[in-house]
């Protein structure tokens, strides 16, 4: 029986996800955000403990066939603002005002880079190097820690070449004065657009330094376990890959991805037409559909808001999450963006948080038992809470303890549904796949508020995007400019994309002949780009000269080597019943009032059984309000498919 073990790495909590076969166990663990692998460490050893009844760590890593690991460290890194100060080197002074075209990239870019950019002449190898060290000097100076470089035009991959053999005989890499460099055309080869390849440049090296800490160590432990594979890391194209084969930028939104993956999983068992993913993590809602069986993927996807060179999910990530903080500003209640994560947490978690969250709304109006939180491992503190939402929003807003709640979950559900109308209204037909740690939690009102009757909560909601990872195969991306259009620049390029590719794929344990290939040709750029799908890359010649000019356009290889997969399975078909309550428990009302609603435990419930709001729902690791007008039914598969039957 194959052994899949699958790790999403949160702002808040750290899921892992163990599946033997149609066996599904998980857990979670705190995030530890000043040493990422000891959250995942810790998370492995809970793990262990539910396989073989006590801990044991290596036992569970050197039995496992598979190790996956996404993050969301890069998403929350970019909406936090929390990375190294970049410097960029430019030779058109004029690529900056491209840069900052909008107010949201003259914002990021002010974020990253500042003023800290330069541009220097092409002049010869001599005069270079020398305003080189000047301008380079002036840039470490005015804190930069890191240096892109981006050269455009037709010359733009052999002046970089250039820049680079001058910059490292200037800072050679075993100096402790060398400048960490990224090289625009050596990252994202294959991209002539200038804005979108210096943009990816840029992310890349602000995401980069932490995630290369981590990531290595991690895999330098779990090879010291006699793991019996590398980490793989899952990518935001939806592949995975070795550590040492993964850029920085490609863990961004990562873990959403593979929440994404599950969600079209989903829509595919259940027959849903358009079903948009819900992920609600501590710090951000993340949100994507799937539309007629397909992801809906972005050809070149906007990260943070700026272009990228990447094909990327169309996933939006919004600042509303389980800890996202609530005050006041400007004499109304606010959510987010910024996030208390794990470590302090919420006020609740008792770990020196004194801001208020959605958690510690949810804890004092009863709806959340402080005794089974987190499966029990993490028990809440609600004079803590109270302290906290009295300080922050009952006195400034001069109202009681119960109003602010009131006041507070209002905000945190018209937040929610803000996010979920973010591109217009939905399609009457669309269907809410509600997961995370805090996806549940408040899915219905948030729901209601965006006019979605629907909603799908997975019976492992709680690690859904671990769960979903299990989808991914082995692969990788390439794309190389074309030199021209004949057929020596076409035999040119496919070479060099077969010798990157060997080279990877050999890191992998894999043959390149072994693995599913594909080809494309990209001409245009910006608006007007197109891509041809090639049965063979000599069909490109075929293309060009129907009048595309081969020294403007490029060629892609996508590489596959299949993995196993997890699967959606259901039981055996069972006759509609009334569920049945597990026990009551005690809520306030928006008035200050108190409401008795049963309580239903997920994993108690037969396929099949249901029951009408107002009610509580408990999963693993996740807890739900079921407003007053809304019916769920559990399926087949031990999901929760509810129901928006009206406002009572």
């Amino acid at each position: 029986m194959t052994r899949l073990i699958n790790i999403d790495n949160g702002g808040t909590l750290t899921d892992i996800c163990v599946i033997d076969g149609d066996e599904v166990r998980y857990t979670k663990t705190l995030t530890t955000p000043f040493d990422l692998s000891r959250c995942l460490f810790d998370g492995l050893a809970k793990a262990s403990a539910l396989l073989y009844g006590e801990e044991r760590l290596p036992s569970l890593l050197q039995s496992a066939d598979y190790i996956r690991y996404s993050t969301t460290q890069g998403t929350n890194a970019l909406v936090q603002r929390k990375g190294p100060r970049l410097g960029l080197l430019v030779t058109d002074p004029g690529l900056i005002g491209q840069l900052a075209s909008g107010p949201a990239q003259r914002e990021l870019l002010d974020a990253l880079v500042g003023d800290r950019w330069a541009s220097v002449r092409l002049a010869s190898d001599e005069e270079l190097s020398a305003e080189l060290v000047t301008t380079i000097n002036d840039l470490a100076g005015r804190g930069a820690s890191r240096l892109v470089v981006s050269i455009g035009g037709e010359a733009g991959p052999a002046e970089e070449r250039r820049i680079r053999s001058l910059l490292l005989r200037l800072y050679p890499r075993h100096l402790l004065g060398a400048v960490p460099l990224v090289f625009s055309w050596e990252l994202l080869g294959g991209d002539r657009d200038d804005v979108r390849r210096t943009w990816s440049s840029l992310l890349n090296a602000f995401l980069h330094p932490a995630m290369e800490r981590f990531l290595f160590n991690t895999e330098q432990r779990l090879r010291e376990h006699r793991t019996r594979r590398p980490l793989l890391i899952f990518r935001n194209d939806g592949g995975s890959s070795r550590v040492s084969k993964s850029s920085a930028i490609k863990t961004y939104s990562s873990g959403p991805r593979g929440g994404l993956e599950g969600t079209r999983a989903l829509a595919a068992h259940y027959g849903f037409r358009h079903l948009l993913m819900v992920d609600v993590g501590g710090t951000t809602t993340d949100i994507g559909a799937v539309t007629a069986g397909q992801a809906r993927i972005d050809r070149r996807g906007l990260i943070g808001g700026v272009p990228s060179s990447l094909p990327l999910a169309a996933i939006t990530s919004h600042g509303v999450g389980g800890s996202s903080v609530i005050r006041v500003t400007g004499g109304r209640v606010t959510v987010g963006p910024d996030s208390v994560g794990a470590a302090p947490g919420p006020a609740c978690f008792g770990l020196g948080g004194t801001a208020a969250t959605i958690t510690d709304v949810y804890l004092l109006m009863g709806i959340l038992d402080p005794a089974t939180y987190l499966g029990g491992d993490l028990k809440l503190d609600s004079d803590r809470s109270a302290t906290a939402v009295t300080a922050t929003v009952a006195e400034p807003l001069n109202v009681s303890l119960p109003e602010a709640l009131a006041l507070m979950e209002e905000a945190y559900l018209h937040s929610a549904a803000q996010a979920l109308l973010a591109d217009g209204p939905l399609p009457a037909d669309t269907v809410l796949a509600a997961f995370g740690g805090a996806g549940p939690m408040t899915i219905c009102g948030a729901a209601r508020q965006a006019g979605a009757r629907q909603v799908i909560v997975p019976r492992t909601a709680a690690v859904f995007s671990a769960f979903g990872i299990g989808f991914s195969d082995l692969g990788q991306d390439y794309q190389y400019p074309l030199a021209g259009a004949g057929d020596a620049a076409i035999a040119e390029a496919v070479d060099q994309l077969r010798d990157r590719a060997r080279r990877d794929m050999s890191a992998e344990g894999v043959r390149l002949e072994d693995c599913n290939a594909s080809y494309r040709l990209v001409t245009g750029a910006g608006d007007a780009e197109t891509v041809a799908e090639l049965g063979d890359p000599v069909q490109a010649r075929a293309h060009l000269r129907d009048g595309d000019d081969g020294d403007t356009a490029s060629l892609e290889l996508s590489l596959v080597s299949p993995l196993p997969h997890v699967e959606i399975r259901d039981t055996d078909a069972a006759l509609s019943s009334s569920a049945t309550a597990s026990g009551n428990r005690t809520v306030l009302d928006r008035a200050g009032g108190t409401l008795d609603l049963p309580v239903y435990t997920l994993l108690d419930l037969p396929a099949a059984a249901q029951a009408d709001g107002p009610a509580v729902i408990e999963g693993p690791f996740f807890t739900m309000r079921l407003p007053a007008g809304w019916r769920f039914q559990t399926t087949a598969a031990g999901d929760l498919l509810l129901t928006d039957q009206g406002s009572n």
